[in-house]
Formats: C-alpha cells, structure tokens, sequence
C-alpha cells in the first residue's frame, strides 16, 4: 500500500488521527480494507491520503509534518489518543513550533504551529 498510512489495527488508526486532528475517514467497498482520509475542506490547503493494512515486514517511511494551530493542545491529544511524543516541542526561529511523535501504530510524523516570534 505505497502512498498511505500503514497501520497494524486500522480501526484503531482511524480513532487516533479522528480524536487528534478530526479527520475524517471512508472506508472503500473493495477487496482489500482501506480507508480515504478527508484532511481538511476543500478551501484549505494539503494533501488528503488512505489508510491501510501495515504489509508484512514493512517499517513505517514518510514522515508527515501536519499543521496545528496549538501544538500544545495537539501534543496532549497524541497522548491522550495513546500515541507518543518521541521529540518534545522545539523553536525554529522565525517559522514556529515543532514536535515529533509516533500514532498507535508505531508511525512517526511531525506537527509544526507556525509562530514567527519563536526562538
């Protein structure tokens, strides 16, 4: 499944990213499962994507940066959805806020709060 979120639990993948950032999910009538994953509205920017079986052997790759507008309050809803911070809240000067953390399923990604003061 190249170009999607792999997952080992699909379904407790789709309760993570609906929880932390109120995706919203589809699940396709094929023969494989799979989900479309609605992002944003069509007035925001961004690239929507699936969700997927993790194959076997396959180690998570891409790492997404997704965009918050309180990474704070993102930070405590990773946790609170049972992911994990991996990297804790750092500046990049003149950009804004940045953190790393891993979902349910051992897939990495970051989130940034643009802040043009951090330092």
């Amino acid at each position: 499944m190249d170009g999607c979120l792999e997952a080992e639990d699909p379904e407790r993948a789709v309760r993570f990213y609906t929880d932390v950032f109120g995706w919203k999910f589809d699940k396709w009538e094929g023969e494989v499962p799979y989900w479309l994953i609605t992002t944003g509205g069509p007035e925001e920017l961004g690239i929507d994507g699936g969700l997927g079986p993790r194959q076997p052997g396959a180690t998570p790759g891409t790492v997404n940066t997704i965009g918050v507008e309180d990474l704070d309050a993102a930070l405590a809803a990773v946790q609170g959805a049972g992911g994990k911070v991996v990297r804790p809240k750092e500046p990049i000067p003149g950009i804004g806020w940045l953190a790393y953390c891993e979902d349910t399923e051992g897939n990495p990604f970051g989130m940034m709060q643009g802040d043009p003061s951090a330092a």
